[in-house]
């Protein structure tokens, strides 16, 4: 009986950690630094931990720029689109996201790293270039594929575009990170994966 009760509360704890280290990661970039946050705005955190979950497939994009999760999109990868999410609206910035993954502003590669670390998939910012060579597996992932090369890199979140650059979508809201609607020709770049996303 002891034993027991001392179980529950052992994984009590764990819940409530577990939960205070996901909302730590929804919190947007400029909220955490106090630099300025999206256009028009405010620079409080989201209400919510994770982006909403929609049907299962692929994330849905919605009017207003956010990325929906499908709903047989693992926790982690759930995380990754509402970390997207937080700093959709950010401009860019040359060298944003590399000193620290919470920044005023991202490049290609800090958006990248921002994104991969809420899921769980990335220790360090990294530029673009040991993107391509050092991180994950080349090929295509079921959830999350990186395609970089020595200057650029985006990313495909559960069949979405995430990506500093229009790369040719005319639905481009400005530069800085954002989730794209059409997928951008991927010459030059190399895929990568990790295992099991």
């Amino acid at each position: 009986m002891l034993r027991d009760t001392l179980s529950a509360k052992r994984r009590l704890a764990v819940a409530g950690i577990t939960t205070i280290c996901v909302l730590a990661v929804a919190v947007p970039a400029a909220a955490q630094t106090g630099g300025s946050g999206p256009p028009g705005g405010t620079t409080t955190a989201p209400t919510t931990t994770t982006a909403p979950v929609g049907p299962p497939g692929r994330a849905t994009l919605r009017k207003d720029g956010t990325a929906v999760a499908p709903a047989d999109a693992p926790a982690n990868i759930q995380a990754a689109i509402a970390a997207a999410n937080a700093i959709h609206t950010f401009p860019y910035h040359w060298g944003g996201g590399h000193r620290s993954f919470t920044d005023t502003g991202y490049d290609c590669s800090g958006a990248v790293s921002y994104v991969l670390h809420a899921a769980g998939l990335l220790a360090s910012p990294m530029p673009s270039g040991p993107l391509a060579s050092s991180w994950g597996v080349p090929g295509k992932g079921r959830w999350i594929t990186v395609y970089a090369n020595a200057s650029h890199a985006y990313m495909i979140v559960a069949g979405l575009r995430f990506d500093t650059s229009s790369g040719g979508d005319r639905w481009n809201q400005g530069s800085g990170p954002r989730w794209r609607k059409k997928k951008r020709q991927m010459g030059g770049f190399t895929a990568k994966y990790a295992p099991g996303y």
